[in-house]
C-alpha cells in the first residue's frame, strides 16, 4: 500500500469518527442533561439556531448569509451537501487542504462544531447565480460533451447537483472551479478519495476551463425532446 493510499485510509477512519461518535464533553454531562439532549424537540432546534447564528457570526462575511459569495474564489456554500461540507471542514483541521483563513477557522472547531456547522450547511438551499452575459453556445456544447465524457454528471448528477460527499458544482463560480480542477490535475489539490485526481489527472487543462466555464453557467439537464 502506498502512503498517500494509507494516509487516505487513515483519513477515512477519523473522519467516520467525527460524523458518528458524540463528542467527549457530551459523554460527561449528568443523565437529566443527556436525556435532554437526546431529545430531538428539546435539543435539536436550539442547536440548530445556534449554529445558524453561529454561521452568521463567522462564516457569512465571506461566504454570505445565504451561503453565496460574491467574490470569485470563496467557495458557493448554498446547496451543498452536510457531509460533503464536514469532509470539507475536516481537511482543513486536519491540514490536508490548505487556505490560511479556513484553516484557521477550521482548527478551532471540535468535532461537534463541525457536525452542527455542516448540518446547518446542509439546509441552505440552491441559490441561483447572478444572470450573467448570454453564455457562448459553442464553449456551453463542447462543455456539456466533456462533462458526459469524462462522467461529471454520472458522480455529480444531471443537474450537476452533487450529493452526499459529492458537491455541487452547476453554479458554482467559474474561478473557484477553475482553481479546483487544475488543483485536482496537478494533484496538490486533495481529496477525500484519489477519484477526483484519477479522473481530472488525465484531462487537457484547456478542457478542464471549459468544464468549468460550463458547469458555472449550467442551470439544468436539458429537457428531452418531445414525443411525437
Amino acid at each position: 500500500m502506498t502512503r498517500s493510499a494509507a494516509g487516505l485510509l487513515s483519513c477515512a477512519a477519523a473522519l467516520a469518527l467525527v460524523m458518528v461518535s458524540p463528542g467527549v464533553q457530551g459523554q460527561q454531562k449528568p443523565p437529566a442533561a443527556r436525556a435532554a439532549a437526546s431529545s430531538p424537540k428539546v435539543a435539536a432546534a436550539p442547536a440548530a439556531a445556534n449554529y445558524a447564528q453561529r454561521f452568521a457570526g463567522l462564516c457569512a462575511a465571506c461566504h454570505g448569509a445565504n451561503g453565496r459569495s460574491d467574490v470569485p474564489l470563496t467557495p458557493v456554500l448554498a446547496g451543498q451537501p452536510s457531509l460533503y461540507a464536514i469532509t470539507q471542514l475536516f481537511l482543513f483541521r486536519e491540514g490536508r487542504r490548505s487556505d490560511p483563513a479556513m484553516t484557521a477557522v477550521a482548527k478551532t472547531m471540535t468535532d461537534d462544531d463541525m457536525r452542527g456547522f455542516a448540518d446547518y450547511i446542509g439546509t441552505l438551499p440552491p441559490v441561483a447565480a447572478p444572470a450573467p452575459a448570454p453564455p457562448d453556445a459553442g464553449r456551453m456544447a463542447k462543455g456539456r460533451v466533456l462533462a458526459e465524457q469524462h462522467k461529471c454528471t454520472f458522480c455529480h448528477g444531471a443537474d450537476l447537483g452533487g450529493g452526499q460527499q459529492v458537491p455541487r458544482i452547476g453554479g458554482q463560480h467559474e474561478a473557484y472551479l477553475k482553481e479546483s480542477l487544475r488543483g485536482f490535475h496537478a494533484g496538490t489539490r486533495p481529496g477525500y478519495t484519489q477519484a477526483m485526481t484519477a479522473a481530472v489527472s488525465q484531462i487537457p487543462v484547456a478542457d478542464l476551463d471549459t468544464l468549468a466555464y460550463f458547469a458555472a453557467r449550467f442551470t439544468g439537464p436539458a429537457a428531452a425532446p418531445a414525443a411525437r
